[in-house]
């Protein structure tokens, strides 16, 4: 059995397979198993795979199930002790290994991140975890080198390896069996936030996430779905809400989702005022989403308090503040200023 699997969720993306697998698997050790999970792709991607490199594992599932979905239908079948979740837009310049040490070195690390860096602008942190992935008071997240839509430049600045909230389902170490006892990631989500509701999961029954920026992966971001799409702004919204009702405590909720509620009603009068009526319908569109939801996340909720009994919720990577008042009333752009480790 490999020790880890590097699998690439792939729906369509041929065009980046050929662009970045080479230096996949230049910088991926020769023991660690790769293998290619397509999410029913309309392309000819998995003929592209198994003529270019017959040596590569595809595992195919029978429709688009999406991120969420998808991914927990392909680690089905995948056997390993740890899994490196890699999305297709991603090259790598160097080695990974380390993510693998850390995983090794400590047995209550639940799953780790690279540093991300943008492909287009090496110099920035990316969107999609950065170094490593924070989250605030009301449920807001962000990352070392990104707060909402703002990034740094990478002076290392947060070159040194430590617990966080969650990690980066762009580029994500986890302990195989662990993934799937907490449930895997949830199928309703289809897509974003699954990792950050798994990460929490994980938190609550005492393990660690970390980020390692000593691996380190220059990501192209939005590859299946540009950041500016209103289903983008509308899946971040009610995932974000289903997240907090299954994963927060009952006293918390109460005084956080009406907070949550007004925030998200000013950014939805934003988007009015601004003329963008898409996205204000997206934000709308989420809430009616989250408001149906709530009989099958207060099941699932439930049902998790029985696997998280006993355990201590470990809390490293939580910001006691709001990002939202720190950002746009106090002015910290930056998670220097944001929080003082």
């Amino acid at each position: 059995m490999p020790q880890t699997a590097l699998v690439i969720l792939n729906y369509n993306g041929k065009s980046y397979l050929e662009r970045f697998l080479p230096s996949i698997l230049k910088h991926t050790p020769r023991e660690v198993a790769v293998v290619i999970g397509d999410n029913h792709s309309t392309d000819d991607s998995v003929a592209f795979i198994q003529n270019t490199y017959p040596s590569i594992e595809i595992i195919q599932n029978d429709q688009n199930y999406g991120f969420a979905r998808g991914y927990n239908e392909i680690l089905k079948r995948v056997t390993a002790d740890y899994y490196f979740l890699l999305n297709s837009d991603v090259e790598l310049r160097g080695s990974w290994s380390s993510l693998i040490k850390a995983m090794d070195d400590d047995p209550l690390l639940a799953a780790c991140q690279p540093k991300i860096l943008s492909y287009q602008q090496p110099n920035l942190f990316e969107h999609a975890g950065a170094a490593g992935g924070w989250i605030d008071y009301l449920g807001y997240p962000f990352c070392k080198g990104r707060l909402l839509n703002q990034f740094e430049e990478d002076h290392h600045q947060y070159d040194r390896a430590g617990e966080i909230f969650w990690a980066s389902g762009a580029a994500m170490m986890v302990r195989a069996k662990l993934f799937h006892l907490l449930g895997g990631f949830d199928d309703d989500f289809f897509a974003h936030m699954e990792e950050i509701d798994w990460c929490w999961r994980a938190k609550k029954c005492g393990w660690k996430i970390k980020s390692i920026p000593e691996a380190v992966i220059y990501h192209i971001g939005g590859g299946t779905l540009p950041y500016t799409s209103n289903n983008k702004i509308f899946l971040n919204f009610r995932n974000n809400l289903a997240t907090l009702l299954k994963n927060q405590t009952s006293a918390k909720l109460l005084l956080i989702l009406p907070l949550r509620w007004m925030l998200d009603g000013v950014a939805l009068l934003h988007f009015l005022i601004g003329g963008n009526l898409g996205a204000a319908a997206a934000i709308f569109k989420a809430y009616l989403h989250f408001l149906k939801w709530i009989p099958r996340l207060v099941k699932k909720r439930l049902s998790f308090r029985k696997l998280s009994k006993g355990h201590t919720m470990n809390k490293a990577g939580i910001f006691r503040g709001s990002l939202i008042f720190s950002f746009f009333i106090l002015g910290k752009k930056t998670f220097k200023t944001l929080v003082n480790e």
